[in-house]
């Protein structure tokens, strides 16, 4: 079954610390373009997930992120005592010089809040959040995400599988409707041809016209675009059901089913032809829309 590469896979784990959300969004690409937005990956293992991410996605525009929330106790900022006490001490020695020693004496909780204030003297507890005792956790974490992330681009792959399929479909279905106009297309473009003789008055010999009345025709036959486009399609669909990663492929054989499409059109000569001709154009931009999303 194929796979879209638009997807989205987020799992949690619980450390010692705190707990560490990992989350992966993919949209459609033509290789695997990975950026992973965390500050809390040691450099270490950046390599290591890389290639993790793209042997499970293959390819597609894929941001990585990770985040970390700590525990309460872990999370509370300390007063850095030595540096409140210089500064506290410079405070002094400055209101000295000034002449100021009396300055904060009316309210020392100014002061407090001051020195509080000071670069550097509130400061969180700073740690590495993935260590090599915890970093099993943390791998165990990514592949969940990324497995969830592969089945939520395997539900997107169905829908998109159905619906190229049925357009697929109905352009077969519109190239046997042209079939229904064959006869009238032919018997239209002979008269055109007589009734243009017989405005000029001309009396061709019959015999010649006829040989290249016929040489015109077949110039106008379009049974081999529409052999060839029924080939297209089939093999669109083989593809489809039977190759784990058609993307690219599905691609370049919409691409050749847009030729014969084409042809068809510019030899059609014919109104009702030429309406279904733009049903199948419509339907195969979609179908090349979708299939930019196929893994």
């Amino acid at each position: 079954m194929i796979k879209s590469m638009t997807g989205y896979g987020k799992s949690e784990a619980i450390l010692e610390t705190g707990k560490i959300t990992v989350e992966i969004r993919s949209l459609n690409g033509k290789t695997a373009d990975i950026s992973i937005k965390t500050s809390i990956l040691p450099k270490d293992k950046e390599m290591t997930i890389r290639h993790k991410i793209a042997d499970a996605l293959t390819r597609g525009n894929i941001d990585f992120f990770a985040t970390f929330e700590p525990n309460a106790a872990d999370s509370a900022k300390k007063i850095n005592m030595d540096l409140a006490m210089e500064y506290y001490q410079q405070i002094a020695d400055l209101g000295g010089r000034l002449g100021a020693h009396n300055l904060w004496s009316h309210n020392p909780n100014d002061l407090l809040a001051m020195i509080l204030r000071m670069p550097e003297v509130m400061d969180a507890k700073k740690q590495d959040v993935i260590t090599e005792d915890n970093w099993h956790v943390v791998e165990n974490c990514i592949d969940e995400a990324l497995k969830n992330i592969n089945d939520f681009r395997a539900r997107e792959g169905e829908i998109l599988c159905k619906d190229v399929t049925e357009k697929v479909n109905n352009i077969l279905e519109y190239s046997a409707q042209i079939e229904m106009f064959e006869k009238e297309r032919i018997d239209a473009v002979r008269e055109k041809i007589l009734s243009r003789f017989a405005e000029l008055k001309a009396e061709p010999d019959q015999s010649r016209l006829e040989q290249e009345m016929i040489f015109y025709i077949e110039k106008l036959d379009i049974n081999e675009e529409k052999v060839r486009l029924r080939q297209h399609c089939r093999y669109f669909l083989d593809t489809l059901a039977n190759e784990p990663n058609p993307g690219k492929k599905l691609g370049f054989i919409a691409q050749e089913m847009g030729r014969e499409i084409n042809t068809t059109g510019s030899k059609a000569n014919h109104t009702e032809i030429q309406k279904i001709v733009v049903k199948m154009k419509d339907e195969l931009e979609k179908i090349k829309e979708q299939s930019l999303n196929i893994l």
